[in-house]
């Protein structure tokens, strides 16, 4: 099986296939002789990869100068894996380097499913805390969006994204009660909702 060599997140494929005008040479990066599969379910082609500032700018032949080149032969050049079901959210606290993805070609963590980092009422903070088990963090957010800043402010190697979790948003209201909600805690979680979206999540 081929090894993988992984570009970074910030290499946006699709785009860079597209791309028509040529950066002026050097290249920042050219990736040599590897197997280039473009995500679309297609076979690899053996080709040359060159890099400028963030974008791919050119597959195939690449010639000219270059400020660093790396032998691909016998790897797979791949874009960025997307973990569709990450628990990566305590860990990137721990560890923003996210070592355990990143060297499984993992580039974008996509959190949220049932549980979400965020929205938190002060209950469910304590909660959190007092429940942490070998990771130990204080709870420096309340919104979804604030976690994602905790994060970025922290530092971390992968691109995140999260749903607002459905679990998350009726504790905040109902707390662990086996009930129906009420038209107003209904409205209240709709809200909740809705601010979560507006703040850049995903869906529900």
């Amino acid at each position: 099986m081929l090894r993988l060599l992984i570009l970074t997140a910030q290499l946006f494929f699709a785009a860079s296939l597209a791309a028509e005008s040529m950066p002026p040479e050097p290249f920042d990066l050219v990736i040599r002789n590897g197997a280039v599969y473009d995500g679309e379910g297609g076979p690899p082609i053996e080709a040359d990869l060159a890099i400028h500032g963030d974008r791919i700018v050119k597959i195939g032949e690449v010639t000219g100068p270059t400020r660093k080149s790396i032998d691909a032969a016998g790897l797979a050049v791949a874009p960025g894996f997307i973990n569709m079901l990450s628990w990566a959210t305590e860990s990137l606290i721990e560890d923003g380097r996210s070592q355990s993805d990143i060297r499984q070609g993992v580039t974008l963590e996509v959190m949220g499913e049932g549980w979400s980092m965020g929205p938190l009422n002060e209950a469910m903070k304590s909660e959190a805390f007092k429940l942490s088990g070998d990771i130990k963090y204080d709870i420096e957010w309340t919104t979804l969006a604030e976690y994602g800043e905790f994060l970025e402010t922290r530092g971390i190697s992968n691109n995140v994204a999260s749903f607002v979790g459905a679990t998350t948003v009726r504790i905040h209201v109902l707390g662990y009660e086996d009930r129906a909600p009420t038209t107003e805690e209904m409205k209240a979680m709709q809200d909740l909702v809705a601010q979560a979206m507006e703040d850049g999540a995903l869906g529900v």
